[in-house]
């Protein structure tokens, strides 16, 4: 995975790269020309001296090409062909002819250097390249040495401006991720809740991508699930609260008389609302972190044996054999005991519901790790595997999670609440047909390994 500091160190070290690159390219373009333009004038001014210094032996320019190819046997061929001198009449001595154009058109047209001797101009030599500007030094060398820092100073701004180019692209595609998550956060926080961005890259800011997808699709789920959950609560205590308002209203007026049977039908209404007011009063204190929990070392073994009891008699009356499997020398697990029988009562209150006359309901327990896993399995009928990872949700519907029976529908939500209270994990498996597993992970009581 490329980190944001190794796209931000590549990004740096290719910007410097580049520049450095762009910066001796041009200098070397740069001095390549001047330092040939530098040659080009030192030779211009040998050859001016010396072709003064011969008139000022003979008089003439009689005989200058020999005169030319003896003094600079080394260039002799490359500046016969390219020199070009007038006498003092503009007449062509040696070189190439002129063009046939007026003589103020060609000494605009070329660079003309004249010939002195003794203060007289005596002839005109044509150069190549310009002369050195009046008001740089004389000397090629000087005028070669202010060249060169020019094209330094050119090629340096060149590269500033090339390496300015190409970090400005790059740092907009390092912040167009931020940008993005900067505007899905606008978005979030006016409503759109579920907005999700694009995830480009591996790096910290599409791992940080990605994790505010998954907080807004979570926001958007919790929000929908809190308003069916309001629906739902309203729905639990609507349906008691009829009936009861129903027979109160009935026995106020005379309509009906009160009976042992009536009064039976009120009180396990009352008891309903009850369980729901308390099964809502337990996950608000689980959410808040105030589920209060008198933490006792006990033995696994103690707690299934004691679920066991609780359910025998309905066990039989069903037809269905509840047993206990318990591995030796298992550590104690530091738990509430009547958290922890409401979490199992739970449990085996929907295997017992769910699984037909003549199956089996085990509670087992393993040693798993660092903790203890305590399990109920049955042989019922099952969850579909699109409920599996909803059934823990409050209120969920389904013929599993939260049948039609009386029962709040949220037995599953609270058992899980009291685990995680405990430091441990509840997960469930199971096969439609097969049965169901719901294991409970429980973390070692602290200092005590063993029973």
């Amino acid at each position: 995975m490329r980190t944001l500091s190794t796209k931000l160190t590549l990004a740096f070290l290719l910007v410097s790269i580049l520049g450095v690159l762009l910066m001796a390219l041009l200098v070397d373009a740069r001095t390549t020309s001047e330092f040939d333009l530098f040659l080009s004038r030192r030779d211009n001014d040998r050859v001016a001296q010396l072709l003064e210094e011969y008139y000022a032996t003979y008089g003439n320019w009689d005989g200058v090409a020999g005169a030319l190819e003896e003094a600079m046997p080394r260039l002799s061929g490359q500046i016969l062909r390219s020199i070009t001198i007038l006498d003092a009449n503009g007449r062509i001595v040696l070189g190439q002819s002129l063009p046939r154009i007026g003589r103020d058109d060609f000494l605009r047209k070329e660079f003309i250097r004249p010939l002195e001797v003794n203060g007289e101009i005596v002839g005109s030599l044509v150069l190549d390249v310009p002369p050195s500007r009046p008001h740089e030094n004389a000397t090629a060398e000087q005028a070669f040495r202010q060249s060169i820092r020019r094209a330094i100073m050119g090629s340096a701004l060149g590269a500033a401006l090339g390496a300015l180019l190409i970090g400005t692209l790059l740092a907009r595609t390092i912040t167009r991720p931020v940008r993005e998550l900067t505007a899905a956060t606008e978005a979030l926080a006016a409503g759109d809740l579920g907005y999700q961005v694009p995830v480009t890259g591996k790096d910290e800011i599409g791992e940080l991508a990605g994790s505010f997808n998954r907080m807004s699709s979570d926001l958007a789920r919790a929000t929908r699930l809190r308003r069916q959950m309001t629906a739902d609560i309203a729905h639990d205590l609507r349906t008691p609260l009829s009936v009861i308002l129903g027979y109160t209203e009935a026995l106020s007026d005379g309509k009906l008389r009160g009976s042992p049977q009536m009064y039976d039908v009120l009180h396990g209404e009352a008891q309903q609302l009850s369980r729901l007011i308390d099964d809502l009063r337990t996950l608000s204190l689980a959410d808040a972190g105030e589920l209060a929990l008198n933490l006792t070392p006990l033995a696994p073994h103690r707690i299934l044996e004691r679920a066991q009891t609780a359910f025998s008699d309905l066990a039989a009356a069903a037809d269905i054999a509840l047993t206990v499997q318990v591995d030796e020398n298992l550590p104690l697990i530091e738990v509430d005991p009547d958290r922890i029988a409401q979490v199992l009562g739970n449990l085996i209150s929907n295997a017992l519901r769910y699984t037909p006359a003549g199956g089996q309901i085990t509670l087992s327990a393993a040693a798993a790790d660092d903790a203890v896993l305590m399990s109920v399995q049955d042989t019922g009928e099952g969850i579909a595997p699109e409920d599996l990872d909803l059934i823990f949700e409050r209120f969920y519907r389904s013929d599993q999670a939260r049948p039609d029976n009386g029962e709040s529908g949220l037995g599953l939500a609270i058992a899980k609440s009291i685990v995680e209270a405990h430091g441990g994990t509840i997960a469930v498996t199971s096969r439609p047909g097969t049965g169901t597993t719901f294991q409970l992970h429980m973390p070692v009581a602290a200092g005590d390994d063993s029973e």
